[in-house]
């Protein structure tokens, strides 16, 4: 097939992904294009079958050059890609069974807000502080990159700061209000999180932005920058508040973890775990565990006691605290959800039953 056909092959897809508000567009060989439409995929049985054919050149029309070789060299690669100035994609290209093939995740050109993602307002109190670090966390798919976005731009459109942001790939472009902004995407501007984190400090940052901290050396900076006079916002694939401050103190050595405790302690200001439930009407909705560091959860990390940290979120709701459970009990109670979609993302089930007695 010509290249302008292939091009608009491509275009009429992603258009399609647009128009029909899917999240994800998937490109396989042996399937049908696939979208996912308020978490279910959707196959588009109206188009061909892939071929080995489709999914290589529409791959083609993706990458440029520099990017073709970096993909055929490493096999798999992950890149940001325009269309047509109106919509914006986070793509994976990566083989399987030998075939190339192509995730697409659907950004919007409009930065939402917390209440247009119908997120607790006191989401926009860790926005007001000059230092510390806030941990956006969740599965895959569940909306951390958008959330970040949208306290972003509560900074943008409030403070006189300069914020840097390091993302692999870009994903939001923000228009620059009252805030100095650079984005810098991994592979393009960096060659990784850590390596720009190591000269971010002589770029007189306010606010830094990391897409995900990936690895110790990427932590261990964050921790260090909220520290010393940065407000940080990152993001972790973990299921809960605890877990992630799990996560973060296993993935240093063992001689160092005490340490950590007390400087996780310090610099933490909260933690907001999300996930999108399907709604009944359709759509997706969030639900939302947000963790304030007040001194209470500050004592329980230095004092390794993280199992306890659950009870203290349960406990303070007047803080501004809300455990996941308790969150997807109030939207089945508010007849947004179903239970069975509530009893599917909760924590724990016999705790959701019990809240719904209540």
């Amino acid at each position: 097939m010509p290249e302008i056909s292939r091009k608009y092959q491509l275009e009429d897809l992603l258009t399609l992904c647009a128009e029909q508000e899917a999240s994800d567009l998937h490109l396989v060989v042996g399937k049908n294009p696939t979208l996912r439409i308020d978490g279910t995929l959707v196959p588009l049985v109206k188009k061909d079958v892939l071929s080995p054919r489709d999914t290589e050149e529409l791959a083609q029309i993706i990458l440029d050059e520099a990017q073709y070789e970096i993909f055929k060299k490493n096999l798999e690669i992950d890149l940001s890609y325009d269309f047509k100035g109106k919509a914006r994609f986070r793509v994976n290209i990566y083989r399987e069974r030998g075939y190339v093939a192509i995730a697409l995740r659907y950004i919007s050109k409009k930065i939402r807000t917390l209440e247009d993602l119908n997120l607790p307002p006191t989401l926009a109190d860790f926005t007001r502080y000059s230092q510390g670090l806030v941990l956006v966390v969740g599965p895959t798919g569940h909306g951390k990159s958008t959330t970040l976005a949208a306290l972003i731009d509560i900074i943008n459109n409030t403070r006189n700061d300069h914020i840097i942001t390091i993302e692999d790939p870009i994903e939001y472009l923000f228009e620059q209000n009252r805030c100095l902004i650079n984005q810098r995407e991994v592979n393009q501007d960096t060659k990784s999180f850590s390596a720009a984190l190591k000269h971010i400090f002589r770029q007189d940052p306010d606010v830094i932005m990391i897409g995900e901290m990936r690895d110790l050396e990427t932590i261990s900076i964050a921790l260090t920058a909220a520290e010393t006079g940065h407000l940080v916002f990152t993001t972790l694939h973990t299921n809960s508040a605890a877990q992630t401050i799990d996560r973060i103190i296993d993935s240093f050595p063992g001689h160092q973890q005490s340490q950590v405790r007390t400087q996780l302690a310090g610099a933490l200001l909260g933690i907001i775990s999300q996930r999108l439930i399907p709604k009944v009407d359709g759509g997706l909705i969030p639900a939302v565990e947000i963790l304030v560091a007040n001194p209470a959860i500050k004592n329980l990390i230095r004092e390794g006691k993280t199992h306890e940290i659950d009870l203290v979120i349960s406990t303070s709701s007047a803080e501004g605290m809300i455990s996941l459970d308790k969150s997807l009990a109030n939207l089945i109670k508010a007849g947004k959800i179903t239970l069975e979609n509530g009893e599917m993302y909760a924590l724990n089930r016999k705790n959701l039953k019990t809240l719904l007695q209540t």
